[in-house]
């Protein structure tokens, strides 16, 4: 039996658009994607920054930081990710309904389950940013020595190693920080929802 079947929704007199209103700007969830090392969560930070120098509430959803509390119980092989992208999601989701914008970097490696997100979402607003950078220089810079670890195999089922990353084959935004300062790439994603009128 669904242990969902005997609930009912409550429905709240005050709903996203009113806290949108309060707030003063739309609450899209911007949901970064790539390999371990290719920025996101640096540039997740430094966008959070330049929102919060504009007035725009925002939290960060980051992929580790999740696994300390809410997914602390899961693993990394597929069915743990899969389980890991969801309820991610769903936080994302009341997060949007909050009136927030929700900045998602996980790198969530399986386009079933970004597609999965995007259904999630379908109503908030999901915008997937490819934040893409090649193995190589990925693994050159290992910020916290998993690449490392993983080469000797003292971890398993690691994204690029032994097990796989499927890149977005239509995201919203590609932002390229094999070159890139994080000043760029952070410029690029506040063009991206300027341009887009994401915010307003």
């Amino acid at each position: 039996m669904n242990p969902s079947s005997n609930i009912t929704w409550h429905r709240s007199d005050v709903d996203q658009q009113a806290r949108q209103l309060l707030n003063g700007h739309k609450s899209p969830v911007l949901w970064f994607t790539g390999l371990s090392g290719s920025g996101k969560s640096t540039i997740a930070s430094t966008l959070e920054k330049a929102l919060y120098a504009r007035g725009i509430r925002t939290f960060i959803l980051d992929g580790d930081n999740v696994r300390h509390g809410l997914n602390r119980n899961l693993g990394f092989l597929p069915a743990d990710r899969k389980e890991n992208i969801r309820r991610i999601a769903e936080a994302s989701k009341l997060m949007a309904q909050a009136g927030i914008v929700t900045i998602c970097a996980t790198i969530s490696p399986y386009r079933e389950d970004r597609n999965m997100v995007k259904e999630i979402l379908q109503q908030e607003g999901c915008y997937e940013i490819f934040i893409q950078c090649s193995l190589e220089e990925c693994e050159r810079r290992d910020p916290k020595g998993m690449y490392k670890k993983a080469r000797a195999g003292e971890i398993r089922h690691f994204t690029g190693i032994d097990a796989p990353y499927e890149a977005p084959l239509g995201p919203d935004l590609i932002v390229c920080t094999e070159d890139q300062e994080i000043a760029g790439s952070v410029q690029e994603i506040l063009d991206f929802l300027d341009r887009e009128q994401l915010l307003v």
